[in-house]
């Protein structure tokens, strides 16, 4: 980590369980408050970057407790117009439900709406950088019924931060790219008055090797580097927090990457979260039977459908060799490389790049018409943008700021 010049500080924005913030913290930048909405990603949040690391200034002026953006504005609106201009970034993304091809796509979701919340933000603070991230989804315009085309929200955003004076950029970037264990695909946007857009795309990409050799760590990584040592195969012991599961116990860090991922995890204890399904025996054995299959990596929703009479949109079994595919909330996605089971927290959290001293709150999964509100484990990860990712992102922008100085 380079030295800075003087404390930078941001605002965290949608910021779910800390995945930027961890990212941005590990890069030398200071937060000086978060806004979530969710108890359990706060909370987690808050045990790992408040707590422990001392990351967010946090005014007196603002409750140490989630927050809903909208009310946020109208209740401490003065309190934010004092800071116009005085906070150097604003960071995060609206939630990516209702522009995800992995949903429905409905152009009317009320999630969307949290754009315009966030221009309302950047209206008030003023800030001379901002940093947007969600699904690819966001660039496609939505349809309508009669198949016209409907409104295209990247569009809308670039056009209303060009409008309040900032010069706009934006990519489509790949985070196995990145030193990161996934190919996951998410469009970033860098708006700044000071910065041009193009340079810190450029500087993003070029500086990246540099970046992972100074750690030891590999360009890419493939899912069995991330995770071999997290295998069922090294024993297990009854759940700490689930007397009625079973958690798994370390094995062997035999690479850089699971050593840097074990950084600062206590020495003989359990990895948390890192607590296996209890599949049915005859998931087991449907499990065991697509491992034999030997296809790797592909959508297996056809032939699950056919064969097994099991309705899902999306199904794989992991390639070792290769990063996983895009982690969503749900674990049942995709199956272990050689287990017949399904991932776990903790495997969740070491291919989306959070350390193992990183720990989770909350439940671990939901299910029924509670995944309209729940944010369990799962999910806070699978909606986290990846810590290696975001530290990478605040080295670049301490270099361009302080070479403008």
């Amino acid at each position: 980590m380079s030295e800075s010049k003087k404390e930078y500080t941001y605002i965290d924005l949608f910021s779910g369980c800390g995945g930027l913030a961890l990212g941005m913290h590990q890069a030398g930048w200071k937060g000086f408050f978060a806004v979530e909405k969710n108890e359990d990603a706060f909370k987690t949040l808050r045990t790992n970057l408040i707590d422990s690391k001392s990351h967010f200034l946090w005014p007196d002026w603002l409750p140490l407790s989630v927050h809903d953006i909208n009310i946020l504005i109208e209740k401490y609106r003065e309190q934010l117009l004092q800071l116009s201009g005085k906070v150097t970034l604003v960071a995060g993304g609206p939630p990516c439900q209702g522009f995800s091809t992995a949903g429905r796509r409905d152009e009317m979701d009320f999630r969307n709406t949290l754009v315009d919340s966030y221009l309302k933000f950047i209206d008030l603070v003023n800030p001379e950088t901002i940093l947007f991230e969600n699904v690819t989804g966001f660039t496609q315009s939505f349809r309508s019924n009669d198949n016209t085309k409907g409104k295209n929200f990247s569009t809308y955003i670039v056009d209303e931060l060009r409008k309040r004076g900032y010069t706009v950029g934006f990519n489509m970037i790949n985070f196995s790219d990145y030193g990161v264990p996934q190919r996951r695909v998410r469009f970033i946007l860098l708006a700044s008055k000071k910065i041009d857009p193009t340079i810190f795309f450029e500087l993003l990409k070029k500086n990246s090797e540099t970046f992972l050799t100074s750690k030891n760590l590999s360009k890419k990584v493939s899912i069995k580097s991330a995770i071999s040592d997290l295998e069922k195969k090294h024993g297990t012991v009854i759940c700490p927090d689930s007397p009625s599961f079973k958690s798994g116990v370390y094995g062997t860090a035999c690479n850089s990457f699971q050593r840097y991922c074990r950084v600062g995890a206590r020495k003989g204890v359990l990895p948390d979260s890192h607590r296996f399904a209890n599949h049915k025996d005859e998931t087991v054995e449907r499990f065991r039977k697509l491992l034999l299959l030997n296809i790797r990596d592909k959508n297996l929703s056809n032939l699950l459908k056919s064969d097994y009479g099991v309705n899902k949109n999306c199904f794989s079994v992991l390639d070792a060799k290769l990063p996983s595919p895009t982690l969503t909330s749900n674990p049942d996605d995709h199956i272990h490389y050689s287990e017949p089971r399904t991932l776990t927290v903790r495997e969740y959290a070491r291919i989306q790049s959070f350390p193992d001293w990183f720990v989770f709150c909350g439940k671990y999964t939901t299910g029924g018409e509670c995944r309209k509100n729940d944010v369990p484990r799962y999910t806070q990860i699978g909606n986290a943008i990846p810590p290696l990712f975001a530290e990478q992102v605040g080295e670049v922008l301490k270099q361009l700021i302080e070479l403008r100085e």
